[in-house]
């Protein structure tokens, strides 16, 4: 029971605003199972905590409301010069789905591109 609770005291909500399409390019991993995105943050997260995000996408006043999941954490000072954060894969849900397709309809053929991202 104690790892759960630790993941609840990590467990917040991540408010992100993605304001240019080459902002959300370099955030956004296709490559995970359901879509996700890497998150700049200083906070404390391990694999596997679960995590809310309110996404705002550019010129869209509206926030979307999804949970998910880490996948991933880049430290402070990682090699590259790799921004520290958190790569969140997206829940298997109907939020998760709506975030993905609404994030794949605005970089359409962007996706697959060679230029770097926070990711990979």
């Amino acid at each position: 029971m104690e790892p759960k609770q630790q993941a609840a005291v990590r467990a917040g909500v991540l408010s992100l605003n993605i304001n240019s399409k080459s902002a959300l390019y370099a955030a956004y991993m296709p490559f995970i199972k359901g879509g996700g995105l890497f998150i700049p943050t200083n906070r404390n997260y391990a694999p596997g905590d679960e995590v809310f995000m309110l996404l705002q996408l550019m010129d869209d006043p509206s926030r979307l409301a999804v949970k998910g999941k880490v996948a991933w954490v880049t430290p402070a000072n990682a090699q590259n010069s790799k921004t520290q954060g958190i790569g969140v894969q997206f829940a298997p849900d109907e939020g998760g789905n709506v975030v993905k397709v609404k994030i794949e309809q605005v970089l359409g053929g962007a996706i697959g591109s060679s230029r770097p991202t926070h990711t990979l």
